[in-house]
């Protein structure tokens, strides 16, 4: 896998486009908004079982389980809805290549917002047994695939509208809706918590309190299909170019090396995720033994400081170029990610020092995302970039779903608490590392494939 040496990268100065695309300001702001409003439910939905379910893991497990069966059973709650996006990746992808961006996200959004409500319905272990944990980690999965298809629709979609000038900007406002659903899940959950018991099996948040948040994401979801279909419109034919019967095998057969660089790159972004969002709580509950609450609130900080950096970071990678952004990132990933990380954990300095490392571990451990979609909708060619940015997206998902394996085999070599920053820090590299054997992307005209570098 080589980088293309500039010389021989196509231009648009030196080859313009074969058709100019000038975008109506009110469908680009509209499209951006869907792009916003399904990511931002998109992400609502994927934190809900680390955020919300926590307080409430005693109704869907039995008590007498030790503590590494209760994590793990935990971790596969969160992994079996990662390990279905990639396959919604490639079904809806297809579609959307097909068929169409717009109907293919309604189709997804409708999906996953009828599997979140019937996730509020489940009963518990003490009702049906076993069966509840299945039930739970069967509808995640489902839920999974649906959300990898409204993704992989929605955000090309937004892309394809965008300017090409701005895109960096508008894909970071995009992918902030992130860290800021995992700010609203935790308030909600707060605001939860300090009005519902929820010590014991019988409490009120253990018993129904849970629910409410996942109400919540399926009328968002129900807001989102009513959005897409009175507002967004298909992007030009000019945009989405000719059209091919099997986009994910010719994504396969003709761009296997720009596919397995976006890989690398991915699986490091995740990775960083995973350490960030499922694993953090775990440790400041476990090793710095903050409260509920206070863990929740620190959650907060630490993704809040991720959401107002993602613009800023959209707009770095703008004026430096993408593939300069990602490589720069990956090494501050390794140093401040994992330093941040390491520091808080040693400090045993209680809620404040949480609070202030936080704001760093925010910052350098998934401000990957800031200008993601921007760069993988710049990285493949009109007539598979929905199938190819959902798969390079979602593929990688999967070794890092497995995180607490990984952990698990650290066990011996260092203390619990500090094998986090060793995987951060491999994540960092890997983002470096996928940076590297890219080609910048940021001048690629969207109605023109032959703008677009290093898929020859």
């Amino acid at each position: 896998m080589s980088t293309p040496s500039p010389a021989t990268e196509p231009t648009a100065a030196l080859d313009p486009p074969r058709t100019a695309h000038a975008p109506d300001p009110a469908k680009v702001r509209a499209a951006v908004r869907g792009g916003t409003l399904a990511y931002f439910v998109d992400q609502f939905d994927i934190y809900l079982p680390i955020v919300v379910l926590a307080p409430a893991t005693a109704y869907f497990q039995a008590a007498n389980l030790s503590a590494s069966t209760t994590a793990l059973l935990s971790s596969l709650v969160f992994a079996s809805t990662l390990i279905g996006r990639p396959l919604g990746a490639i079904i809806f992808g297809h579609f959307a290549d097909t068929v169409g961006r717009k109907r293919t996200t309604l189709v997804a959004v409708g999906g996953f917002g009828t599997i979140t409500l019937a996730t509020a319905c489940l009963p518990g272990h003490e009702t049906i047994g076993v069966w509840s944990v299945g039930l739970l980690i069967a509808l995640r999965f489902v839920d999974g695939i649906f959300l990898g298809g409204e993704y992989t629709t929605a955000v090309p979609l937004a892309m394809e509208w965008s300017p090409r000038h701005k895109r960096g900007l508008y894909a970071s406002i995009i992918t902030s809706t992130s860290p800021g659903a995992y700010v609203m899940i935790a308030a909600i959950t707060l605001l939860m918590l300090q009005l519902l018991p929820s010590q014991g099996l019988h409490s009120a948040y253990v018993q129904w309190g849970w629910r409410v948040p996942f109400v919540i994401g399926a009328l968002l979801a129900v807001v989102l299909f009513r959005y897409y279909l009175r507002q967004v419109h298909e992007p030009p034919a000019a945009v989405t170019g000719e059209r091919h019967k099997l986009p994910f095998v010719r994504l396969l057969a003709r761009y296997p090396k720009a596919l397995a660089q976006v890989f690398v790159l991915m699986t490091g972004t995740w990775l960083a995720t995973n350490m960030e969002a499922a694993v953090t709580p775990g440790q400041l509950a476990s090793h710095l033994h903050l409260s509920s609450k206070q863990v929740t609130l620190t959650m907060l900080v630490i993704n809040a400081a991720a959401a107002l950096s993602y613009p800023l970071f959209g707009l770095l990678s703008q004026r430096i170029g993408r593939r300069r952004f990602y490589i720069g990132y990956g090494l501050s990933v390794v140093v401040l990610g994992a330093g941040s990380y390491s520091l808080l954990m040693v400090s045993h300095s209680g809620f404040g020092a949480a609070l202030g490392w936080g704001v760093l571990i925010g910052i350098f451990t998934v401000g990957t995302f800031g200008p993601i979609a921007a760069y993988l909708t710049e990285r493949f060619p009109a007539s598979i970039r929905s199938t190819a940015y959902g798969v390079g997206y979602s593929l990688a998902l999967i070794a890092p779903a497995f995180y607490q394996f990984y952990l698990q085999r650290l066990d011996g070599v260092l203390p619990a608490h500090l094998a986090p920053a060793v995987l951060i820090a491999l994540a960092g590299l890997l983002i470096s590392l996928g940076g590297f054997l890219g080609p910048e992307t940021k001048d690629v005209d969207m109605a023109d494939d032959r703008t677009i570098p290093g898929l020859s």
